[in-house]
C-alpha cells in the first residue's frame, strides 16, 4: 500500500508541514476551513499510484504549520507566497495546484498570478475571482443579510469565534462537517437566524450516526489537530477578506489563463451562491477551462465526500496535461 510520510520544510519565513506520496510530476494540493493535509488523504495515495508526486501541505495557520500571530500576515498574497516557497523548497520548477474551500482560491490565485511556476489548476467547490466588486466584501455581505446571522461576518471579531468552537472541537468537527455535507438535510431556519446568534446555532448533530465516508478515526484527526493549534489561525483567513480586495484590486478581471478543473458537488451551498450559470461564469473566467464536474448528492467537503470521482476527475485532467 502507498505510504503517506511526513515532513517540514522552510517558506516564506515560516515552518510549513506537508504530507506526501509519490514520484513523479508535483501536485500540490490546498485545504480549506476547518481542515489539514488530512482532508486530502484519498487523493495523495490515488495520485501516487497514477505516476505523481502528491504533496497535502497543512497551510498557514492550520496543524503543525506555524501561526503567525498578526492577522495581517493572512492574506492571500502571503497563501500564495508559501506555495512559491514550497515549489522553491521541493526544488521543483512548477508544479499543478489544487484547492478545496479557502484553498481552492489560494489555488486559483497561484495560477492567476505565477502561472510559470504553476502550470494547471483544479479548483473544488469555489470558483476564482472571489474578490472582485464595487465595495468591501464584509460592506456587501452587511447590506445582503441584514439583521441575520452570516458567518463570515460573525469570524470578523478576534477571540468571539475562537471561544465558541474550542469549547468542545469534537463536537464543533463532527456538526460542521456532517451539517455541510450532502448527508445532512436541508435546515430553512438556519438561514434566518438574527446575527446575535451562533455560529453552531446553525449546525446539526449527527451523534454517532455520522455518514460514511467520515469515520470516528477521521474525527480523531481533526480534533486532534484543532485541539493542538486552536481556530485562530484558520479564522485569521476571514479576517483578511477585505484586505484581499484591496491588495488583488489590481488583477480583477484578470483570466485564470493556465488549463484547470473545476468540480463541485451539487448538494454545495456554494454552487447555490453561483447561480445557475455557474459554468458560463466558470468559462469566462477561466478560458482554458478543460472541465467541469457536478457529482450528485454531494455537499461541501468533496473530496472527502467522494473520493473515486474526485480522484478520477483530477487523474484524467493531469493525464492530459502530460499528454
Amino acid at each position: 500500500m502507498t505510504e503517506i510520510t511526513h515532513r517540514f520544510v522552510e517558506t516564506n519565513g515560516i515552518n510549513m508541514h506537508i504530507a506526501e506520496a509519490g514520484e513523479g510530476p508535483l501536485v500540490v494540493m490546498c485545504h480549506g476551513f476547518p481542515e489539514s493535509w488530512y482532508s486530502w488523504r484519498h487523493q495523495l495515495v490515488a495520485l501516487a499510484e497514477a505516476g505523481f508526486h502528491a504533496v497535502a501541505p497543512d497551510q498557514r495557520g492550520y496543524g503543525q504549520t506555524d501561526a503567525p500571530e498578526d492577522i495581517g500576515a493572512y492574506t492571500q498574497l502571503h497563501l500564495v507566497g508559501d506555495l512559491v516557497g514550497l515549489l522553491d523548497a521541493l526544488e521543483e520548477e512548477q508544479a499543478v495546484v489544487a484547492g478545496h474551500d479557502w484553498g481552492a482560491p489560494v489555488a486559483w490565485n497561484a495560477a492567476t498570478l505565477r502561472p510559470d511556476r504553476f502550470r494547471g489548476v483544479a479548483g473544488l467547490s469555489v470558483p476564482p475571482n472571489a474578490w472582485s466588486g464595487p465595495i468591501p466584501p464584509t460592506e456587501g455581505m452587511k447590506q445582503r443579510f441584514g439583521d441575520t446571522f452570516f458567518y463570515q461576518l460573525y469570524f470578523q471579531e478576534p477571540g468571539k469565534a475562537e471561544a465558541e468552537l474550542e469549547a468542545d472541537v469534537r463536537t464543533t468537527m463532527r456538526m460542521l462537517l456532517y451539517t455541510a455535507s450532502g448527508d445532512c438535510p436541508p435546515n430553512p431556519a438556519a438561514a434566518a437566524l438574527p446575527k446575535t446568534a451562533g455560529f453552531l446555532d446553525a449546525m446539526q448533530d449527527p451523534g454517532d450516526n455520522l455518514p460514511p465516508w467520515l469515520t470516528e478515526a477521521d474525527l480523531d484527526v481533526f480534533t486532534g489537530e484543532f485541539e493542538r493549534a486552536g481556530f485562530r489561525g484558520g479564522l485569521n483567513w476571514y479576517r483578511n477578506i477585505d484586505r484581499n480586495w484591496e491588495l488583488m484590486a489590481a488583477f480583477n478581471g484578470k483570466k485564470v489563463t493556465p488549463p484547470s478543473l473545476f468540480v463541485t458537488g451539487d448538494r454545495d451551498l456554494v454552487v447555490s451562491l453561483m447561480g445557475p450559470k455557474w459554468r458560463e461564469q466558470m468559462e469566462h473566467s477561466a478560458p482554458n477551462l478543460r472541465d467541469a464536474v457536478m457529482i450528485p448528492g454531494v455537499g461541501h467537503w468533496t473530496q472527502q465526500e467522494a473520493p473515486e470521482a474526485v480522484n478520477k476527475a483530477m487523474i484524467a485532467f493531469l493525464r492530459g496535461l502530460e499528454g
